[in-house]
């Protein structure tokens, strides 16, 4: 981790992790000791700990966690996340580990029910039957349950991608609880990446950027969440939801600020229907500021804020007001999937992750150009050619 250290307390703030993903101890209904069930390195290095081995369910799935916090208006929120965020995925993950080692069976739809055998299924019920779905007697023994017969099929990726979701939920809402008794000030954007039974997840809620290096070609992993990028999401809320805007706002887009002189006359606009431009009559309700306002990195909402997902920030308002601006902020990450097993990789493939004061100054290509240009030098097995 190189940190550029522009903060005194700093605002970056980052963390890695070896974690095993194990069942809960003792079931749903027991506490846990927080320490002993959900974080165990891996076995020490003289063998302790290999007793266990036999007992299939203290077998644990290994879980490598990487992440990166780019806190703003303290560095509260962003200290918080790098050391809480990978128990909260931990905890999502440790009710559907059963489920995740068994990969020859699709997940359960509901948990609880036999798997079902295509071979035993093979009777199906009469269309007219299975449309009554036994009206006739409720509850008697010959009435076959009613059954939908389309199904999804989950893939085990997407629980994986659920529970990663949950979990920025989770830790956003861990800090609106305890931002109080604990002083959590600011926010963050969140990037995590969380290699799993062969697969890479990259979660990304906020403007910080990862990419694969792979064979000196760039894969991009994630996708910026900025007040330009969002801007359909944010005016749909906005006009869904008038009070949000505290009646100093407008939902709509402008190509610059209206003025008084313009009301009746017709001027440019967007809403959030649209991506291209139209003209409308200029109304007394269009003079107020846009919700989204600026170009590029200065774009900011309601004047205040220039990114759109992340955690915390649950006390933001505009300056001078008392508009909070936390319902536009959403904490849901994005999730890319990699699966490490379907490439070749060379000992100079990379996975980068940086925040925003990487990609302001840096293109993918120019990094990726430093990088293939720098590691080909270095032995494959000097543990300091990454930090160089």
């Amino acid at each position: 981790v190189i940190n550029a250290g522009k903060s005194t307390h700093n605002e970056d703030q980052a963390s890695c992790e070896v974690l095993i993903v194990k069942k809960k101890a003792g079931g749903a209904n027991s506490t846990p000791n927080k320490n002993s069930s959900t974080k165990r390195r891996s076995s020490l290095p003289n063998g302790e700990g290999l007793q266990l081995k036999d007992n299939s369910d203290t077998d644990g799935i290994n879980l490598y966690y990487w992440s990166l916090f780019d806190g703003h208006a303290g560095s509260g929120a962003a200290v918080v996340a790098s050391k809480l965020l990978q128990h909260h995925i931990l905890e999502q993950l440790q009710e559907i580990v059963d489920i995740l080692r068994n990969t020859a069976v699709l997940p359960p739809t509901c948990l609880g029910e036999e798997p079902d055998n295509p071979a035993t299924n093979s009777r199906t019920l009469t269309r007219a039957a299975s449309l009554r779905g036994g009206v006739g007697a409720p509850g008697s023994p010959s009435t076959p349950p009613t059954r939908f017969f389309t199904e999804k099929k989950i893939p085990h990726e997407c629980l994986v991608i659920g529970a990663m979701e949950s979990a920025f939920k989770e830790m956003d809402l861990q800090i609106e609880r305890e931002r109080t008794v604990y002083n959590i000030s600011g926010g963050c954007t969140a990037l995590v990446v969380v290699y799993l039974l062969g697969k890479l997840y990259v979660a990304n809620a906020g403007d910080s950027r990862a990419i694969i290096i792979r064979n000196g070609e760039v894969i991009p992993m994630s996708s910026e969440f900025t007040p330009e990028t969002e801007r359909q999401r944010l005016q749909y809320l906005a006009y869904m939801q008038p009070h949000l805007l505290g009646n100093e706002f407008t939902h709509l887009e402008f190509p610059r600020r209206v003025q008084r002189k313009e009301v009746g006359k017709r001027m440019l606009y967007r809403d959030f229907n649209m991506t291209g431009w139209a003209y409308k009559t200029i109304e007394e309700d269009d003079l107020k500021f846009p919700l989204i306002y600026g170009e590029g990195k200065k774009a900011r909402v309601m004047a205040t804020i220039g990114v759109t997902r992340g955690l915390g920030d649950h006390d933001l308002k505009v300056h001078d007001s008392n508009i909070y601006i936390k319902p536009f902020l959403s904490s849901s990450p994005e999730v890319r999937v990699y699966d490490l097993l379907q490439y070749e990789h060379g000992p100079d493939d990379v996975l980068i992750l940086a925040t925003d004061g990487l990609w302001d100054v840096l293109l993918n290509e120019e990094v990726a150009e430093a990088v293939t240009n720098f590691l080909p030098n270095c032995d494959p097995d000097d543990p300091h050619r990454f930090v160089l």
